[in-house]
């Protein structure tokens, strides 16, 4: 079946692993940066907004060296699914509350852009993709070149 396929989850966590590495990597070069972007989407407090910020990057950092390396997919897949519904909400929210922000996802300090509604489709697509690829590890985590599967071999040998 192609969707339980060693290689399709492979694919699944090398993309997962790439986006989160790339994501976190822009947002912590300046975290101050990363946290009035959380600010500026109006959720939480502006002194959660910086801690939320600062922490941010180190987790989507976390997230993408534990999925390169294929160590505790399913539960990091997880995780990552609940990132992903997350900004899917919160770019929702700023969607409905008509706020024109760009999403900071990658950077970009949520700058305040004339253009950002339209964009917000392409975020939320995007992000249900990621958030599918995530589904799919924590339906099949054994994936090829992952540490779980010889963890998990050595366990049963």
């Amino acid at each position: 079946m192609l969707f339980t396929h060693p290689w399709l989850g492979t694919a699944a966590r090398l993309l997962l692993a790439g986006v989160l590495g790339y994501a976190g990597l822009v947002k912590a070069r300046d975290l101050t940066e990363s946290g009035r972007t959380v600010a500026l989407y109006r959720l939480v407090p502006d002194g959660a907004a910086q801690l939320i910020g600062g922490a941010l990057p180190f987790i989507e950092l976390a997230l993408a060296a534990l999925l390169i390396a294929g160590l505790a997919t399913r539960a990091v897949a997880a995780a990552t699914a609940v990132l992903m519904v997350t900004y899917i909400a919160a770019i929702a929210s700023v969607w409905a509350r008509g706020l024109s922000i760009d999403c900071g996802c990658f950077g970009g300090a949520g700058t305040v852009t004339s253009g950002a509604q339209r964009g917000y489709a392409v975020d939320i697509a995007r992000d249900l993709v990621f958030l599918g690829a995530a589904a799919l590890l924590i339906r099949n985590p054994r994936t090829r070149y992952a540490l779980d599967r010889w963890v998990l071999d050595a366990k049963e040998g």
